[in-house]
């Protein structure tokens, strides 16, 4: 019984955070912070897949660079605190090892919008080194050709990000 309310609520918060994702997406960016900012206070530090969520969500919300880094560097402590706990967390694994690559480009788009070229270099290359968890499918394409596009704009010393 414990475990099917577990469950429930575990389903709830997803089917919320994918409410305030679908808001994002369709041009509501304030409303969508809202609801983030409420499921993070909601959340507790144990929830970890969640919060990992929440935060790499909620980074592309934000106006500012700096906050944006702040929730990206916060999903990345959920995920890589997710993944230190393997026994607990089992079932969340592949999803979270299949997230490292975009956490690690959102980090190297931060830093290029920050002009810190150094640390943007660094998580791009994180990025690329873990891409190979990523399936052939549009998502792993997509973050691929992201990767890319981040690498040739960081070559060229653009700051179109």
């Amino acid at each position: 019984m414990a475990e099917q309310q577990q469950n429930a609520s575990h389903d709830a918060t997803m089917v919320r955070i994918g409410q305030a994702i679908m808001l994002h997406r369709g041009g509501d960016r304030e409303e969508a912070r809202n609801r983030f900012a409420q499921l993070w206070t909601e959340t507790g530090e144990q929830e970890l897949f969640h919060r990992c969520t929440i935060a790499h969500y909620m980074a592309d919300t934000q106006d500012d660079p700096r906050s944006e880094l702040e929730w990206d560097r916060r999903a990345l402590a959920a995920a890589d605190a997710l993944a230190g706990d393997e026994v607990r967390w089992g079932e969340h694994s592949l999803a979270v090892r299949c997230l490292y690559p975009s956490l690690y480009l959102n980090l190297a788009a931060d830093h290029a919008k920050l002009g810190e070229d150094a640390p943007a270099r660094r998580e791009l290359a994180r990025a690329r080194e873990v891409a190979g968890e990523l399936a052939d499918d549009p998502y792993g394409q997509g973050i691929r050709a992201a990767i890319d596009r981040l690498g040739l704009q960081l070559d060229a010393g653009g700051r179109e990000f």
